[in-house]
C-alpha cells in the first residue's frame, strides 16, 4: 500500500453574534473578537492506492488555513510512502523543521492531523479499531466528565450542572478565573455548584492560566475545602517554577498539558514534580504516535493521563476515545457538552461525525469496535464550512 495524496480542509463557522471570552484570557475584551470569533478546525485526509482513506484533525486556535498550508507543503514527504511506516513518517516530518525551532505550535499541530489519519488507515486496512492497534481494550468502560460549566449567570450554571447530572454524568468541570482580581467570586461560584450537586459528584476547576502563583495558592486552599478533584492550569504554562511552588503548597491535584507539545515539553514538568495529572490533546501534540510516548513517559512518574479535547471537533474527540480505551494510565475522558456560544451550537462538534460510542451510562463510556477511528465524515458539513 502506498500514499497517493494528502488533502487538508479548513473549516470555519463564524459566530452569528459576538461573544465575550468564554474562558480566562488576558485582555479578554480585545482578544475575544479574534480568538473566539468562530468555531474552527483543519481536517486531514490521506489517500492510498488501495482505496483506503484515513482521516485526522489538526487542532487550531487561530488561522486554520495556515495549518492547511503546512500540511499541503509537506505532502511530498508522504507521497509514495507506506502508510504503515508511521514512526518513520513522523520522524521525517518532525526532523524537517525541528532544528529550525518548530517543535511547538502550528507545525506540530499539522503533524498531528497527518499522524491520526495514518493510524485510521492502518485500522481500516486491518479491519480493527485503532485502540486494538495500541495494545487492546485496556479500559472497557471509560470514566468521563462533562466539560464545562462556563462563565454565565449563576442560574444558568446551576441549571447546566443539573442537566449534566440528568444526562448521567457523575463528574463535571467548572471554569473559573474570568477576573483574577475578583478571585473570591470564583470560590463562591464553586461553593454554590458544590452545594447544588452534593458530595457524590466529582468536581474539577479550570482557570485557563488566569492567576499568579500567590493567588493560585489562595484559591487552591479554598477549593481544597470544597473537595475539588483537580485544579487545572492555575497559572501560565511557561511558569514551571510556579507550578513547582503550587504543587508543594497544595494537597489538591494540579492538572495541565493542553498548551504543550511533544514528550520533550512535558518532561520538564515530570522531572521537576510540577504536575499531578497530564492533559495532552492528541490533535495538537503530535498525534497518536507522540501521545502514546507522552503517556508512557508520564507512567514512569506515576502520573495519570486525562486527555484534553476542548476547542476541537468531534474527529479529535473520537481519536481521543481510542487512546483512552487503550492506555493503562488513563484517568478520565473530557466529554465536551458545552459550546463557547450558548446561543449557537458548534456543528463541528455535533454534526461533523458521530462519535464511536456504544453506550454511555452512569458516567462511563463504552467505545464502539468499528475499524479505524470508527467515524464517517459528514461531507455536507465540510462543504458548508470549508474555507480557502
Amino acid at each position: 500500500m502506498k500514499i497517493t495524496n494528502v488533502e487538508a480542509v479548513s473549516l470555519v463557522v463564524p459566530m452569528e453574534k459576538a461573544i465575550k471570552a468564554p474562558i480566562s484570557l488576558p485582555y479578554a475584551d480585545d482578544l475575544a473578537k479574534v480568538v473566539f470569533s468562530e468555531y474552527r478546525t483543519t481536517l486531514v485526509k490521506v489517500y492510498t492506492d488501495e482505496g483506503i482513506t484515513g482521516v485526522g484533525e489538526c487542532m487550531v486556535r487561530l488561522a486554520p488555513v495556515a495549518t492547511k498550508k503546512i500540511v499541503e507543503y509537506v505532502k511530498p514527504i508522504l507521497i509514495g510512502a507506506d502508510p504503515f511506516d508511521i514512526e518513520l513518517i513522523w520522524d521525517k516530518l518532525y526532523g524537517a523543521m525541528m532544528n529550525r525551532g518548530h517543535y511547538k505550535g502550528f507545525y506540530i499541530e499539522a503533524i498531528s492531523g497527518i499522524d491520526v489519519a495514518l493510524w485510521d488507515i492502518m485500522g481500516k486496512a486491518l479491519n480493527m479499531p485503532v485502540y486494538k492497534l495500541f495494545g487492546g481494550h485496556t479500559n472497557k468502560k471509560m470514566w468521563s466528565y462533562a466539560s464545562s460549566l462556563r462563565f454565565r449567570d449563576m442560574e444558568t450554571i446551576l441549571a447546566d450542572a443539573q442537566r449534566f447530572i440528568d444526562m448521567g454524568f457523575n463528574a463535571m468541570k467548572i471554569k473559573i478565573g474570568q477576573d483574577p482580581r475578583n478571585y473570591k467570586k470564583d470560590i463562591e461560584v464553586v461553593r454554590e455548584v458544590r452545594r447544588a450537586v452534593g458530595d457524590k459528584i466529582t468536581l474539577m476547576v479550570d482557570a485557563n492560566c488566569a492567576y499568579d502563583v500567590k493567588t493560585a495558592i489562595q484559591v487552591g486552599r479554598a477549593l481544597e475545602e470544597l473537595d475539588i478533584f483537580w485544579f487545572e492550569e492555575p497559572i501560565s504554562p511557561d511558569n514551571i517554577e510556579g507550578y513547582e511552588q503550587i504543587c508543594k503548597a497544595l494537597d489538591m491535584r494540579i492538572a495541565l498539558g493542553e498548551a504543550d507539545f511533544t514528550r520533550f515539553g512535558y518532561r520538564q514538568f515530570f522531572t521537576r514534580q510540577a504536575i499531578d495529572i497530564i492533559q495532552p490533546n492528541v490533535c495538537r501534540t503530535g498525534g497518536f504516535t507522540e501521545c502514546r510516548k507522552i503517556a508512557a513517559l508520564s507512567s514512569t512518574f506515576h502520573i495519570p493521563y486525562a486527555p484534553h479535547t476542548g476547542s476541537s471537533s468531534a474527529v479529535c474527540m473520537a481519536a481521543t476515545l481510542h487512546l483512552a480505551a487503550a492506555l493503562p494510565n488513563f484517568l478520565i475522558y473530557e466529554y465536551m457538552q458545552s459550546d463557547w456560544n450558548k446561543d449557537q451550537k458548534n456543528p463541528l462538534r455535533w454534526d461533523l461525525v458521530q462519535l464511536p460510542i456504544k453506550s454511555f451510562k452512569d458516567g462511563y463510556i463504552e467505545i464502539d469496535d468499528k475499524p479505524g477511528l470508527g467515524i464517517e465524515i459528514n461531507e455536507d458539513v465540510v462543504k458548508r464550512y470549508a474555507v480557502e
